[in-house]
């Protein structure tokens, strides 16, 4: 019966991930299709991707205390439900300015899905099940970031963006509709008033540690770095010398499938040889990605993207387990919630600068701004390493909520 349970929990929040992260990127792959039908750069026309972001960054810690007092899943469903709704909106914008005013709100819905996700789970499963379960929702989170961006930019290359933002609301509409009827109803939290001084000493004790703020920069110029890449990469590939369709360029997506290979790969090699040292490795892959970019040769650049996100994933898998070893149980919800902040303000700030660096200089710009920000990031890895080995290796360390591509 209990298996069974845990069966339908982790099918129904990988449908939830797949729903959310689809949602959530899809614009992502026809941003050079918005930039020709508003006559906007490639700064401008970021904004419809971060504009999302920004706004589930600010949302995610009101959303996680807020679940407190509503339930984890009625938020999870509210949140997925009222994401794909707006998603449905989208190619219904009169102009760019709603697009992104939709977008905006469209932030604050997904926010309530990661801000939750990991505390229901653990609640109704306990530690020993987790593992399994996490998987599925991690699996779903990357499915969902990759699918949504092939999908939007497949049938707006053929169709219209309008017809590619619609097919993945369609999408992430038939994955919320089973989301909804798997999820079982929470049968252990018990919802109590939100108490903001215990909030507060949490929020204290995750903003304090230096040891995690190693994980944190990882989370912020990490993802700012993979975001700024695949916000233009789709501009430079549909230009010269390349010249490919915005359908054939949106395969660059596929790199997220080294992603994912290569972050379990690092979250057992982190156990054996330690976090610090993984992450450094991690890093140091990306920044090599980055610089395969340069040449103007596809048989340099796929590789180059394919062994950044490598490397990027593989950092975020580790400095997400980082945190749950390192966190004093008391703040670690707040630390996931903090982490959580860095990534997503990370994103929206890569996809800013990226688009302001790509239409001032091309792509070379972009790249040494990325090897930049994965060096500093890897510099404050470094200075608090002796910090992240007072982590006994022997504590099990529960996956972050962080784990949204």
């Amino acid at each position: 019966m209990a298996q069974s349970r845990n069966r339908r929990i982790g099918v129904a929040v990988l449908a939830a991930g797949l729903a959310t992260f689809a949602l959530l990127y899809a614009p992502q792959p026809v941003l050079p299709l918005l930039s020709a039908e508003y006559h906007l750069g490639p700064a401008a026309v970021s904004y419809a991707v971060s504009a999302a972001t920004i706004t589930l960054a600010l949302a995610v810690l009101p959303m996680a205390a807020l679940s407190e007092v509503v339930g984890r899943r009625p938020m999870m469903l509210g949140s997925v439900f009222a994401a794909v709704l707006i998603g449905l909106l989208l190619p219904l914008a009169p102009d760019f300015a709603s697009l992104i005013a939709l977008r905006a709100v469209q932030g604050v819905a997904v926010a309530g899905l990661p801000a939750v996700a990991m505390a229901y789970m653990a609640e109704e499963i306990g530690v020993s099940g987790l593992g399994a379960v996490m998987g599925l929702y991690v699996a779903g989170n990357t499915t969902g970031g990759m699918s949504g961006r092939l999908l939007a930019g497949v049938v707006g290359d053929v169709a219209d963006w309008r017809y590619g933002l619609l097919a993945v609301a369609v999408l992430a509409a038939l994955c919320a509709v089973a989301m909804a009827v798997l999820m079982p109803s929470s049968r252990a939290q018990v919802r109590q008033p939100m108490r903001l001084g215990s909030l507060f000493a949490g929020m204290r004790g995750a903003t304090r540690d230096s040891g995690l703020y190693g994980p944190y920069a990882v989370a912020f110029l990490g993802m700012a770095s993979t975001v700024a890449v695949y916000n233009v990469i789709s501009f430079r590939l549909i230009a010269e010398p390349f010249l490919l369709t915005p359908g054939i360029a949106a395969m660059v997506f596929l790199g997220y499938l080294f992603g994912g290979a290569a972050s379990a790969t690092a979250g057992r090699l982190a156990d054996r040889v330690g976090r610090p040292l993984v992450l450094l490795a991690a890093l140091g892959v990306a920044v090599v990605g980055t610089l395969m970019t340069l040449p103007d040769n596809l048989f340099a650049v796929l590789p180059g993207i394919a062994l950044l996100s490598a490397g990027f994933f593989a950092a975020h898998a580790v400095a997400s387990s980082w945190i749950g070893a390192r966190a004093v149980p008391e703040s670690r919800a707040q630390a996931s919630g903090v982490y959580l902040l860095a990534y997503y303000l990370g994103s929206s700030f890569g996809a800013s600068v990226g688009g302001w660096a790509y239409g001032a200089g091309g792509w070379t710009p972009v790249a040494l701004v990325n090897c930049g920000w994965l060096a500093l990031a890897g510099l404050v890895v470094f200075r608090g390493r002796a910090a992240g080995r007072s982590v006994r290796r022997s504590e099990p360390a529960p996956a972050s909520p962080a784990t949204a591509r």
